[in-house]
């Protein structure tokens, strides 16, 4: 059995989609898992964290349907904010990099604190990895609990490449994606900017998916 027929088995044999269609492998495994075993976490703070397009938001909106719970980001984080805050027992805080108020920050953590409740943030980079002016700052980012999305392993790029071509009601042949498979780079933005070019190239040619086709977008000659 070929590589990509094993991971073809174990796709129609796990169906990995849980909630919402979020694939779980061992990229993302360890960031699936901590989310959920909420609200069982050892700290009052989670940030998941990943390469764009890692799955980070999709796994943040799993977890706002689990309890009441308020999705801000990083342009809505400001001092009359607080007052709605009191109403949830979650918040979520994406784009954390485009911040710009440390004060806030420092407020938003100290608010999580003393009321006891939960926070998730979204962030490219573990959050204790920013330079903050802020000592007291630094300090509260090293606080909390971590849980990375890694680079994508083969189970999850096949995946990925089956369920975005499946909703575009495209088929592919076992053997392009075992060799889209080898030849990709391990980057989920790499990842998703193959997929778009691949079915832009294919309708502009009016033809289906073939070889060729996928060799000229990964720029392999042979």
């Amino acid at each position: 059995m070929t590589d990509v027929d094993q991971l073809l088995l174990n796709f129609n044999q796990k169906k990995n989609f849980e909630n919402d269609n979020f694939y779980v492998s061992k990229s993302n495994f360890l960031a699936y898992e901590t989310l959920n075993k909420w609200p069982r976490w050892e700290k009052n703070i989670l940030n998941i964290y990943g390469e764009k397009y890692s799955g980070k938001t999709h796994l943040a909106n799993i977890f706002k349907k689990k309890s009441k719970t308020k999705y801000i980001l990083e342009n809505e984080l400001n001092d009359e904010i607080f007052k709605d805050l009191k109403l949830y027992e979650c918040i979520i805080l994406d784009n954390f990099e485009n911040i710009i108020s440390e004060r806030i920050l420092y407020t938003l953590f100290n608010f999580i604190d003393q009321s006891n409740k939960y926070l998730l943030i979204i962030s490219e980079k573990p959050i204790n990895n920013f330079k903050f002016d802020l000592r007291d700052l630094s300090s509260r980012a090293k606080n909390c609990l971590f849980a990375e999305i890694e680079m994508p392993d083969d189970e999850l790029i096949f995946a990925i490449i089956i369920k975005n071509f499946s909703d575009r009601q495209i088929t592919m042949e076992k053997k392009l994606i075992e060799f889209i498979i080898k030849r990709i780079d391990r980057s989920y933005s790499k990842i998703y900017d193959f997929i778009y070019k691949l079915d832009e190239l294919s309708l502009k040619k009016k033809k289906p998916i073939t070889l060729k086709i996928v060799k000229e977008i990964l720029k392999v000659k042979n």
